[in-house]
């Protein structure tokens, strides 16, 4: 059997359709026929440079990791979900039986396999196999749009509650208002933050983390001609405490920092908001090699996390977050795209706009000859 119509990376900026052999599932495991997949900026940064960090394209791949879809299949030993339940897909398999993985961390087993990550094909294809337990059934309100968002959403459910440890009325900002910095804003705010702070260098982005979650923005000065990042972060991070009534200590004290940027002043400027004994999170990445001013972690006691992907209970709660109206997903979907189009939706994210201009949020493609209005 191989009706499996799969978009394929073969190399920097060389994408084709190809038919590809239907994934055979063992007795734990369950055939889902993907619906719906959202563009994450990894996908796109494997199109253009052919890697992300250390993990290189060596030879074609499929893309696409943030997918949900219907079971198609299940394996004799599949009890938690049955043939046509809607189900949005964990796209990492770990080996269930390492250190981190017996911890209750199997984000990081060194044996983890993680869909469109090199050399592992991804899910933007008609048919994925993974196991069972990592395919979580959709309440009947949410649609399979929102199933496919669950994966950013769980990054942020990590980075905020998991790692960020948030309680109701401590205060966040978040560097970077794309897909997984405003999903950071939306969970801090489920979880009863008393203030979000957003931080971007594009205002139409910021007017939107406003309109959506954040309860400040904060508009960055641009840099001086000549200046070093450093010195522009101690400039920046001066103006946002004086503009913002940013305090070291007491209630208008930053409790948490987020970035969603990887941009090196954000991480900079970020650890320098953050209140004396704060937390700092790190989410996007950008350039690996950041300068750090270690003397203000030291001085601060700041706890410094990096945050990679999700781990036990983010999915879930992602899901609960969004079945009890406390976060939205539909309004990041900003465009929709058949299979066939699956070229032009991945330029218009790499542009940033469509042609008409329309500034990009999350992009979503269905799967093949499933209408782009079929929820």
């Amino acid at each position: 059997m191989s009706d499996n119509p799969s978009f394929v990376l073969k190399g920097i900026l060389d994408v084709e359709i190809q038919q590809k052999p239907v994934p055979e599932i063992d007795a734990n495991e369950v055939l889902v026929e993907v619906k719906k997949t959202g563009i994450c900026g990894t996908d796109v940064h494997f199109l253009v440079h052919g890697r992300v960090g250390d993990f290189i394209v060596e030879k074609p791949m499929v893309l696409g990791h943030e997918s949900a879809g219907v079971i198609s299949k299940v394996g004799p030993n599949v009890t938690n979900v049955k043939v046509g339940d809607r189900v949005a897909m964990e796209p990492a398999a770990t080996c269930r039986k390492c250190e981190a993985c017996k911890e209750g961390r199997y984000q990081i087993c060194p044996d983890i396999v993680c869909a469109a990550t090199p050399p592992t094909d991804g899910t933007l294809a008609r048919y994925y196999s993974l196991p069972s337990d990592l395919a979580y059934p959709l309440p009947p309100n949410l649609s399979l749009e929102d199933g496919a968002m669950m994966e950013p959403l769980s990054v942020a459910v990590h980075a905020v509650s998991t790692l960020g440890a948030l309680r109701s009325n401590q205060s966040v900002a978040v560097f970077g208002c794309g897909p997984v910095g405003l999903l950071c804003m939306a969970v801090a705010k489920a979880l009863g933050a008393s203030r979000i702070i957003a931080v971007d260098i594009i205002p139409d982005r910021l007017e939107f983390a406003k309109a959506y979650a954040a309860t400040d923005i904060f508009l960055p000065p641009s840099m001086d001609k000549g200046e070093s990042r450093i010195g522009f972060s101690m400039r920046n991070a001066q103006a946002m405490k004086e503009k913002l009534g940013i305090a070291e200590h007491g209630p208008r004290a930053i409790d948490l920092v987020l970035d969603a940027s990887g941009a090196e002043v954000c991480i900079q400027t970020g650890i320098r908001i953050a209140k004396s004994g704060g937390t700092f999170v790190q989410v996007g990445i950008d350039n690996p090699d950041v300068t750090i001013d270690m003397f203000a972690v030291l001085c601060k006691e700041l706890v410094l996390k990096g945050s990679f992907r999700y781990g036990p209970g983010d999915y879930p709660l992602a899901i609960a977050l969004v079945a009890s109206g406390k976060v939205d997903l539909k309004s990041l979907v900003s465009h929709r795209f058949p299979f066939t189009q699956a070229c032009e939706a991945f330029e218009i994210t790499r542009n940033g706009k469509n042609p008409d201009g329309k500034g990009v949020i999350k992009v979503m493609i269905s799967g093949p000859d499933v209408d782009i209005n079929e929820v």
